[in-house]
């Protein structure tokens, strides 16, 4: 029986390493928003009403349910937030390529 190792989590999920790693990108900005709200120790009513959302929705956030939200929707959370989101795009390691005869 043959075992696969995957680099994280997502990619195990998934069958695109774009669908991973768009869904890498949404937790890490669930993550934060999750711990932000939980830092300003409110009702969660209140935190709702902050980043302009019904208490249902945040509640989502909270609860981890990644499929309900969208980067541009998460961004959105954060800013509400007077976060600021920040993106870095590099380049991919280059694969060896193969030696020339």
């Amino acid at each position: 029986m043959a075992t696969n190792s995957y680099h994280n989590v997502w990619d195990a999920l998934t069958d695109s390493p774009e669908e991973a790693l768009n869904l890498r990108l949404r937790s890490q900005l669930m993550m934060e928003c999750s711990e932000l709200v939980k830092k300003w120790n409110i009702p969660q009513k209140d935190a709702a009403k902050r980043l302009h959302i019904t208490q249902p929705r945040l509640n989502d956030l909270l609860n981890g349910k990644i499929t309900k939200f969208s980067l541009d929707a998460l961004v959105n959370l954060l800013s509400n937030a007077d976060m600021r989101v920040e993106v870095k795009v590099k380049q991919r390691k280059a694969a060896k390529e193969p030696a020339h005869a």
